[in-house]
């Protein structure tokens, strides 16, 4: 069975939470799962509700320990005891069961399990974070592949360290909140470390005097559609374009898919496609409506057109 609830989300913050009402935890650099153990089956679904549970054999143990249990979590790969993202991207979309069972052996990922949504028939969602996550705690979730993660009372302290560990940033919570599933709420708040932000790309261009893909041209959600921000080319090279360029091809079409203007030395030569493939991209922010060096990140898998549009509308 599906696990009946999307994951809650948290909203984007410029300064720690203070005060004795707020725990912090840190925010890893991975997939966003929700799991659910019954009568000895595991379902595994995605943020966007994919279910994904072939892709991680490694984590069907859990099925066993209890008869119902709903979990809330973040898949990460571990690469020298760190998180890394490009170490996980293998393990996303994998169909099979043969190679997934290769790469749970060669590549495995760890479950961070950091919130209890329902235990033996119980729904623990309008319950408060403290009562969940004393009720997390006490279920011993200490495996091979999966982990329950610390807390932390001081926020600036984390916020300090993980910076130096090079770790992606902190995620605080209100101690009372209950959880609202698919929700992004001022209850839970993530401060990053990088200064990235996901968008979409609805075109691209070739390289100077070549066939390979050099850049895209990436938008956000605005009042009448997708607003145009800029060209994004550096992280692009090589490989990266070569697989960039194979998700885009699918999706060509005549017309460029923004709802603003796209000047005429952007729009030169570019190839537009449908807004579906979201990116993360770092940049020094926005000048007069557009990116500030942009450089690729990353193909967010796990973020669709319209997770931005949800998020953009609050």
């Amino acid at each position: 069975m599906r696990p009946p609830l999307s994951p809650m989300l948290a909203t984007l913050s410029a300064s720690v939470p203070s005060g004795t009402d707020w725990v912090h935890e840190v925010k890893w650099d991975g997939m966003r799962v929700i799991l659910e153990a019954k009568g000895g089956a595991l379902t595994v679904t995605s943020r966007t509700g994919r279910d994904v549970t072939v892709a991680y054999p490694e984590l069907a143990p859990l099925a066993g320990l209890y008869d119902d249990m709903v979990l809330d979590g973040e898949l990460v790969a571990l690469v020298d005891g760190r998180p890394s993202f490009a170490g996980l991207t293998e393990r996303m979309h994998v169909t099979g069961a043969r190679r997934a069972s290769t790469l749970a052996a060669t590549r495995p990922v760890t479950l961070m399990a950091f919130d209890l949504l329902r235990l033996l028939g119980q729904d623990l969602t309008s319950h408060p974070w403290t009562a969940r996550r004393r009720l997390l705690e006490q279920l011993d979730l200490d495996g091979p592949r999966w982990q329950v993660p610390p807390t932390y009372d001081d926020g600036e302290g984390l916020l300090s360290a993980t910076a130096d560990q090079g770790l992606e940033g902190i995620v605080a919570k209100r101690r009372s909140s209950p959880y609202s599933p698919g929700r992004r709420s001022p209850d839970w708040v993530k401060l990053p470390h990088r200064d990235t932000e996901s968008v979409v790309i609805g075109g691209w261009r070739p390289e100077v005097g070549g066939r390979l893909l050099g850049a895209v041209l990436v938008g956000v959600p605005g009042p009448e559609g997708w607003d145009f921000v800029g060209r994004v080319g550096a992280g692009l090279a090589g490989r990266a374009g070569a697989s960039m360029l194979t998700r885009l091809r699918p999706l060509e079409r005549a017309d460029p898919p923004f709802a603003t203007t796209v000047p005429r030395e952007d729009a030169r030569g570019t190839t537009w496609v449908e807004p579906e493939v979201v990116i993360d991209v770092a940049s020094l922010g926005r000048a007069s409506g557009r990116l500030r060096q942009p450089s690729f990140v990353r193909v967010r898998s796990d973020l669709t057109a319209t997770d931005l549009r949800e998020t953009s509308d609050g």
